[in-house]
């Protein structure tokens, strides 16, 4: 197996590393539009305010700000603070689902990087 390069960064809350005890790390894909694709690339997003919460069985990531670019297209209406959807294994769900519910824990975003072609959060 070839040797993959390092992931990149695109935001990172330092803020939660000193606000919350980190126990548990996982790795999720972010479901993005295209405009928001050509703004991470350019650097254009922010986590500190950012949060997870768990409805039905799916993850979402709420308050992620990511600033759309002025040239981007003029027949969409881009929502900076859109809700997005993660995207994780049904067993890495449950666990999380679990340690909210039964044990108060609470889910932050870390990290968001480009892993190859994909955008994760940490």
């Amino acid at each position: 197996m070839a040797n993959q390069a390092p992931p990149r960064q695109i935001a990172q809350n330092r803020k939660a590393w000193h606000d919350y005890a980190i126990e548990k790390r996982f790795e999720a894909g972010v479901v993005l539009e295209g405009w928001e694709i050509k703004a991470l690339r350019a650097g254009r997003a922010q986590l500190k305010e950012s949060y997870v919460t768990l409805r039905d069985r799916e993850a979402w990531l709420l308050g992620c700000h990511i600033s759309p670019l002025a040239s981007a297209s003029t027949h969409i209406h881009p929502d900076a603070y859109r809700t997005r959807k993660l995207l994780l294994h049904q067993r890495e769900l449950s666990s999380l689902i679990g340690a909210v519910q039964r044990q108060g824990y609470t889910v932050v975003p870390l990290a968001l990087y480009w892993k190859g072609p994909w955008v994760k959060l940490e």
